[in-house]
């Protein structure tokens, strides 16, 4: 068994620690009060955060047109740069309570286009966000385990 260290990165205030908490069950409660976690903001402590880093879903408020420009940033320092495969990223639209969420694919840039999106909405369907959550995560880890074995047969060739 090994481990996996997927990296949750996006915009301020786009839902990331919500979102984490519920995905490793540590809360309780799903619609709490919002209060802003103290990330990291600087571009010097990316590198690392990405060493031995398998994975990256960016989480971003398709509700905030920022947003999908700022992703763009998160795509090239944490995605294009580290030579990651579309299977190990995943995109996530989280929609705030209350929103209404809109299900259709938000415009993106073409590169963000390639990536798997799941849309998160915590209050009407949070079994299918963990679902499909556990889903990506069965897909970086069958790519993991693939390439240890690829290794694994070149050593012994």
């Amino acid at each position: 068994m090994f481990k996996v260290k997927i990296l949750l990165i996006g915009p301020s205030e786009c839902g990331k620690t919500a979102l984490a908490n519920f995905l490793s069950d540590t809360t309780e409660s799903i619609g709490a009060d919002y209060s802003p976690t103290q990330g990291v903001r600087f571009e010097s402590c990316w590198p690392a955060l990405m060493k031995d880093s398998n994975g990256v879903a960016v989480v971003f408020n398709p509700d905030v047109p920022s947003h999908l420009k700022e992703i763009e940033t998160w795509y090239s320092a944490f995605i294009s740069s580290q030579g990651l495969l579309e299977g190990q990223c995943l995109l996530i639209a989280h929609h705030k309570p209350g929103s209404g969420a809109d299900t259709n694919r938000p415009s993106l840039a073409p590169q963000l286009n390639k990536l798997p999106l799941i849309h998160s909405n915590l209050e009407e369907e949070p079994e299918e966000v963990r679902q499909e959550f556990n889903k990506y995560l069965g897909k970086v880890m069958r790519m993991l385990s693939e390439s240890q074995e690829r290794e694994e047969m070149s050593i012994i060739t």
